[in-house]
């Protein structure tokens, strides 16, 4: 394709991006669920050229950056006190999914050989890491829940990637053993994570001897795709390399990044995520109408039914397999304490409905070879194609549209830990500022003067605080820190609109007039955000 299409193209979906986010947000819809129906009204331009989505434009480019950012800010705490459960669904749940799809494929699919139904299982048997994170992003879903659904995403990439390959093997081949599959995935998963964190290992001191912030950014660039593609090559687990580095190094950030670099990485990464994101639900919502074309003579009801029936096994598969995960943990003796306590339908239900699939079942479909062992075509492939990229529609729009609604009428979209925590941070920071002015006295009176009115500040927080009405006083902390933001934005913008007359007379250039407008930028954020 010319250089000037690849470019237009590029541009119409950036803007249509931007496009269909902005009604999202005033809809409160996912954005990830109106990008997908925005791409597949795009494919429908006659004049747009056909762009054929390759699956290693998700898996190698596309998947380590949201993988590790996922990971990245994901708490090790809630992880790990979750980690039997996250285990459960992120291994159990993949193969027991492979296997209920591949039996119901095989009955019910006239023609379809057992090693493709375990393909086709293997393909649609994880779920997202970017489709659960976009839909129950802001939906304030209690911690306990979001770590299980966000830690499952995670993790079962690699189960089901890694399932996969023995399974387009099986079917390439013909041959398939169950102790050497086994033995592998062991290999491959414990590798991986070794590897990644080897790396994280690496990354951590390198960062530690860098000071510029553009370089340290430059280095979160690179990593994710060093992870990946170093465990890929060495016959590793690349998702769980690139989780493991993603863990470690978001753990150990604090300590070697700077606030310049926190603040830069933070705005930078966000801009990335969202574009990543939306270019692969856009060029998913993209393949429909060639998908639909692909199909030939095949009768679509007929298509549309195995779509649905394949759905509603991956469905009602999760449903069973939560229920029965959640009674499990709670009877077993040696079960974690604190899976016990709480732990009710509506935890079971609300993780049991996000179960969207997305950008990597698509992209494994898309990867089946086009032949077989004997040079013959691989059976049914534009079939598993296209029922993979219903399934991922399915999911998307019936659950993750549902979703939102689901959780706030289960009433799981507050919680209490997150304020009780809040308010022990609070009182713990605000308390060491207030040591930190007594040791900041100074002869210079203007200097005093200014520490004495920090400190009056910190002395009225820590009152609010500290009060027993732990909402009262929250709400009052943040009336107050909105007071303090509106004065200090309106502060600003006149500072700020002397600056700009002050560029505009000559009086001085651009580069001081920029260096202090971010100082005020950075100053207004502190205060407004």
């Amino acid at each position: 394709m010319p250089l000037d299409k690849i470019v237009l193209i590029t541009l119409i979906l950036l803007i249509s991006m931007v496009i269909l986010a902005a009604i999202g947000s005033r809809l409160r819809l996912p954005y990830a669920i109106l990008l997908v129906l925005g791409g597949g009204l795009i494919g429908l331009i006659p004049a747009l050229p056909h762009i054929e989505l390759q699956s290693e434009l998700i898996l190698v480019i596309f998947l380590p950056p949201l993988i590790y950012t996922a990971a990245w800010f994901t708490s090790w705490r809630d992880f790990r006190n979750q980690l039997d459960f996250i285990l459960l669904l992120a291994i159990g749940l993949v193969l027991a999914t492979l296997l209920a799809v591949a039996f119901v494929a095989h009955t019910f699919i006239p023609g379809l050989p057992w090693a493709v139904a375990f393909v086709l299982g293997a393909v649609v048997s994880p779920t997202d890491t970017v489709a659960a994170s976009s839909i129950i992003q802001g939906q304030g879903l209690i911690r306990r829940i979001a770590a299980v659904i966000e830690g499952e995403s995670l993790v079962n990439d690699a189960t089901g990637l890694v399932a996969y390959r023995f399974a387009i093997a099986a079917a390439v081949s013909g041959t398939f053993s169950l102790t050497a599959a086994g033995l592998q995935f062991v290999i491959v998963s414990i590798g991986g994570i070794l590897m990644g964190l080897i790396l994280a290992l690496g990354i951590t001191w390198l960062h530690r001897q860098i000071e510029d912030t553009t370089t340290q950014i430059i280095i979160t660039i690179i990593t994710p795709f060093a992870a990946y593609l170093i465990a890929e090559a060495l016959g590793l687990s690349g998702v769980l390399a690139t989780v493991a580095a993603g863990l470690y190094l978001g753990r150990q950030s604090a300590t070697f990044f700077s606030s310049e670099t926190r603040l830069q990485g933070n705005s930078f990464w966000n801009v990335l995520v969202f574009i990543s994101n939306s270019f692969i639900f856009l060029l998913i919502g993209l393949q429909l109408p060639n998908r639909i074309a692909n199909l030939g003579s095949r009768s679509i009801p007929t298509i549309l039914g195995h779509i649905l029936m394949i759905s509603l096994t991956v469905i009602g598969v999760r449903l069973a397999w939560t229920f029965a995960c959640i009674n499990l943990l709670r009877i077993l003796p040696r079960a974690i304490p604190h899976l016990r306590p709480g732990v009710s339908w509506r935890y079971a239900l609300v993780i049991s409905w996000a179960g969207m699939r997305g950008g990597v079942s698509l992209a494994a479909a898309l990867a089946i070879p086009t032949t077989v062992a004997n040079g013959t075509s691989f059976p049914k492939r534009d079939l598993l194609i296209f029922i993979t990229f219903g399934v991922i529609l399915f999911t998307l729009l019936v659950q993750g549209l549902t979703l939102g609604p689901l959780i706030r009428w289960l009433k799981v979209d507050h919680d209490p830990t997150i304020k009780r925590e809040t308010q022990a941070a609070l009182i713990a920071s605000t308390q060491v500022a207030l040591k930190k002015l007594d040791e900041l006295k100074n002869d210079e009176p203007s200097i005093q003067k200014y520490i004495d009115r920090l400190r009056s500040y910190y002395e009225r927080k820590l009152a609010l605080i500290e009060q027993n009405d732990e909402e009262v006083d929250l709400q009052k902390l943040q009336r107050l820190h909105e007071l303090f933001g509106h004065v200090q934005k309106d502060i600003h913008n006149e500072e700020r609109n002397v600056l700009i007359a002050m560029r505009n007379k000559g009086e001085i250039n651009d580069e001081v007039f920029h260096k202090i407008e971010q100082n005020l930028d950075i100053e207004e954020q502190r205060f407004y955000r």
